[in-house]
């Protein structure tokens, strides 16, 4: 136990003995032995009043007792059982009532009877007042104190529970001193994970694909903690943080364990919302004690993952999260409470740079923003191969053919595809990896599993096919458009009934007005194939329709290439690292002119698609009966089948 921290008094939890267990069971035995010893005798039994005026005409009570609302009767020592017995008893006892019995004591309801005195008088029964019940002080004290003291015991086992929970040392900081002190002990404590040149991470830079200026940037300063001279002879600032910004599963947290493991000093390592509890105060607390802590162990490294569950944008309104913004204070107020040579960095990631407070993300505080984006071709690759050494492959993988055919994935994504590889490996009975695995892994990724269980109509199977090849053959008779990898009309479990996969030949990183409008023509083209075919149109173009609006309004409305708007801007991007919505920027009679704008793109596509699949109606229903037999074909036998037909 730490005892700079162990709250004073009775509050000790964590000592040997612990004086209000004492005081606690004093007082619950002195109620039960003042409870045992206040009155032994048997308490007087109710009767009716009538019942009480027989015992009178009797003879056998001996004395009466009264007060204006009960009165108490004492029956003869000598008094005739029996007599008493049917008085009380007028339809016979039953075994289970208990008999008269001499002596004993009854009591009855005080009634408006005028003539009781007389019958008593005339009875020669003694009768007088009936006294106050004499209760003891202690008992009347003990009354009093005892809901306040089972308030405190609750109070004290809840706290314990919160305590144990919370985890941490022995005392309370701050003002909770002595008894809540000790019994607060712990909440306050940093809950950071540390890692050290013993207990290392076990990942390297090494282990990093796909980021190479993040690690690069991240190596200068895991430079400058070890190397401190070098720089400041010639005056060079250590950056007190840095904030690692991007999509999840780009590997934000992959580089700050990456870290951990190259920099050879303390690193330590918790998210956001572990300095906020139900407590206020608890997180500003939980972020002194680990500067405090981070003060005595530098040089080191903290990291704060998910910073913006406490470093949100404060909006001075009333009613707002006081402990998220006390804990926001602390951690403004300790970030600039040390200088550049004090060998502490804070490094922090999130998704959400835009939500974060302005005062966080000044120089001084965090003086460099490190983006992780999604990785490009040759990232992507990289990190294939870096997850493809732990499997074992076949001669015929192309990891490169891979890579173009998961533009846009995270690294996350390329290591589940390349186990779910694996797995189908194990699964078909082989013990390597082969391309097809890889190709299937890529599918089972992006549209699930096949859904074998769904089995669809013959008409609807049609439809699905003709509007399939659809896609690939409007993509296939454009210019500017992606060649086709493969076409299926076998059912997904996220719900697709057939897809049709395009690969670029290579990354690109720019896109001309010409080829979004091609890319907007080749995902009508299902909707048009059906319009031709069929001459009517059904639901499963529900996501090709999405996917085309929202590229035609990013035209329009983004990218400036609208002939009505020119280079006017009218959106503006929100939360682009999580679901990359927009937000417009223009009126509502400006929006509406959009709306017509990007319906009139998306006419002209449509109609341009409708187009080309009449100038070429033969190949579409050849290569769409040869799917229909196959089910699946690739790039290859789609484009064999497609200059056959145009010979």
């Amino acid at each position: 136990m730490n005892k700079e921290n162990m709250g004073g008094g009775p509050g000790k939890i964590n000592a040997p003995f612990n004086p209000l267990y004492m005081v606690m069971i004093i007082l619950i035995l002195t109620l039960f032995f003042n409870t045992m010893n206040s009155d032994k005798t048997a308490e007087p039994l109710r009767i009716t009043y009538s019942q009480f005026l027989d015992l009178v005409e009797s003879g056998s009570v001996a004395e009466v007792q009264m007060n204006d609302a009960q009165i108490q009767i004492a029956v003869k020592e000598d008094a005739n059982t029996a007599a008493v017995d049917r008085i009380l008893y007028p339809d016979g006892r039953d075994e289970g009532r208990e008999p008269a019995v001499q002596g004993r004591t009854y009591y009855a309801d005080r009634v408006d009877d005028p003539g009781l005195v007389e019958l008593l008088r005339g009875r020669r029964v003694g009768f007088s007042g009936l006294p106050a019940p004499t209760v003891s002080i202690l008992s009347s004290v003990f009354s009093m104190i005892f809901p306040f003291l089972i308030m405190i015991l609750l109070y004290y086992v809840v706290l314990r529970v919160i305590r144990k929970r919370m985890g941490g040392g022995a005392g309370g900081e701050g003002t909770s001193g002595g008894m809540l002190g000790g019994m607060m002990g712990g909440v306050g404590k940093s809950k950071a994970k540390v890692y050290n040149v013993e207990k290392s991470t076990g990942i390297s830079f090494d282990d990093v694909a796909g980021q190479d200026e993040a690690k690069e940037s991240l190596a200068e300063m895991i430079d400058f903690l070890q190397n401190p001279q070098k720089y400041q002879k010639i005056g060079a600032k250590q950056p007190k943080g840095a904030l690692l910004v991007g999509p999840p599963g780009t590997g934000k947290t992959l580089l700050a364990r990456a870290v951990a493991g190259e920099a050879g000093v303390v690193f330590y390592h918790l998210t956001g919302s572990e300095f906020v509890e139900m407590f206020v105060g608890v997180g500003a607390s939980r972020v002194r004690d680990l500067f405090q802590t981070a003060k005595k162990s530098a040089p080191c490294i903290i990291f704060i993952d998910e910073i913006d569950a406490i470093g949100a944008r404060r909006n001075g309104q009333m009613g707002g999260n006081d402990e998220r913004e006390q804990t926001l204070n602390q951690l403004l107020s300790e970030m600039d409470g040390f200088d550049s040579f004090t060998g502490i960095v804070v490094l922090a990631a999130t998704n959400r740079p835009e939500m974060l407070d302005k005062a966080l993300l000044r120089p001084g505080r965090f003086d460099r923003r490190i983006i992780v984006e999604k990785p490009d071709l040759p990232g992507r690759e990289a990190i294939l191969q870096l997850h493809a050494h732990k499997v074992t492959l076949g001669v015929d993988v192309n990891l490169r053919e891979i890579a173009l055919s998961t533009s846009g994935a995270t690294g996350a994504d390329l290591a589940n595809m390349v186990n779910e590889a694996a797995l189908r490996a194990v699964k078909m009975g082989r013990e390597t990896v082969l391309q097809e695995d890889l190709m299937e892994a890529v599918e089972v990724v992006i549209a699930g599993k096949e859904k074998k269980d769904r089995i669809l109509s013959s008409g609807e199977k049609r439809m699905v096919a003709f509007h399939e090849v659809g896609h690939a053959l409007v993509s296939a008779l454009q210019k500017n458009a992606t060649p086709v990898q493969k076409i299926t009309i076998v059912p997904r479990t996220m719900g697709t009934l057939g897809y049709t996969m395009n690969a670029p030949e290579d990354e690109r990183y720019l896109m001309t007005r010409d080829e979004l409008l091609s890319q907007i023509t080749a995902l009508l083209g299902g909707r048009a194939a059906e319009t031709v075919v069929f001459d009517t149109s059904s639901t499963g173009a529900a996501n090709d329709i999405e996917r085309a609006t929202k590229l035609a309004r990013n035209m329009v409305t983004q990218y400036g290439m609208s002939k009505k708007f020119g280079s006017m801007g009218l959106e503006s991007a929100t939360n682009q690292y999580l679901d990359g919505r927009n937000m417009p920027t223009c009126s509502e009679q400006t929006n509406a002119a959009v709306d017509e704008e990007i319906l009139k793109i998306l006419e002209e596509c449509q109609q341009a698609a409708i187009s080309l699949l009449e100038r070429n109606l033969d190949s579409l229903t050849i290569i769409s009966e040869y799917l229909l037999e196959k089910e699946n074909i690739t790039g290859e036998q789609f484009m064999k089948l497609l200059a056959e037909n145009e010979e």
